[in-house]
């Protein structure tokens, strides 16, 4: 029997709301073993700092301190959440959830093949293409597993790991942002609105089932899950203390 993996609504929210959901989906498959597959955008631009980065480091780039902002419970770089596409993808302990290939590699190569289809070449980093071209932002990170066009990095994820669990969520930057104008996106290089987040999502979500063999199924949200993500909400990513606390 395959597994089912299941895909939520698309749906836009505030950064505190979207890293409180994505959380909630780490809980579900750790303590119920669900799989989910959720694809969102953000109503406001918003900045999310990796969870060890000093909430300081806003105010070393102008444009950043203008941006809402909230802390993610994942490392890395920090993000400019506006042009964009964010996926967040979380998977019990087990077999038929593991893969030999990195899920952060994984993932953006599902993303590599859909550019492909649509005519647009994407490069994968690997190891010893490693550059540092900022230090405070993400997308000026390029480690092993982004994906680049042109030499611009596009795709880029992060992952926590709770009792066994794994919850892996990435920003697919589409257009160059007001905020951070030095990162170009997907629709950028193709010279067109290639996709929209949506459309995106769809191409992504049928790329993932090719590839894994895995039934994906529309799902909702469980009344446990819609009453967790307004508590951890509250207690984390909405909470100034807990934010600033690096």
């Amino acid at each position: 029997m395959r597994p089912t993996l299941r895909l939520l609504p698309f749906a836009a929210a505030d950064g505190p709301s979207n890293m409180a959901a994505d959380e909630a989906l780490l809980e579900t498959a750790s303590d119920r073993g669900g799989a989910s597959l959720r694809f969102y955008t953000w109503t406001e631009p918003t900045l999310s700092l990796g969870y060890f980065q000093s909430a300081g480091v806003r105010m070393e780039v102008p444009s950043l301190d203008r941006l809402a902002w909230v802390r993610r419970s994942t490392g890395g770089g920090g993000i400019v959440h506006h042009h964009e596409l964010t996926y967040a993808l979380a998977l019990p302990a087990g077999k038929e959830w593991y893969s030999a290939e990195p899920w952060v590699c994984r993932f953006h190569h599902l993303l590599r093949t859909v550019l492909a289809e649509q005519g647009v070449r994407a490069h994968a980093v690997i190891c010893g293409e490693e550059r540092k071209l900022g230090g405070v932002l993400c997308f000026l990170h390029q480690t092993p597993g982004d994906l680049l066009i042109d030499g611009s990095k596009v795709a880029g994820s992060a992952q926590r790991k709770w009792k066994g669990a794994l919850l892996q969520h990435g920003s697919i930057l589409l257009a160059r942002s007001e905020f951070a104008p030095q990162l170009p996106g997907i629709n950028d290089a193709a010279g067109r609105e290639l996709f929209t987040p949506e459309t995106l999502a769809d191409l992504l979500a049928d790329q993932l089932a090719a590839d894994t063999g895995w039934r994906i199924e529309s799902g909702d949200w469980t009344a446990e899950e819609l009453a967790r993500v307004p508590a951890i909400r509250a207690e984390k990513y909405a909470n100034r203390d807990w934010n600033g606390k690096r």
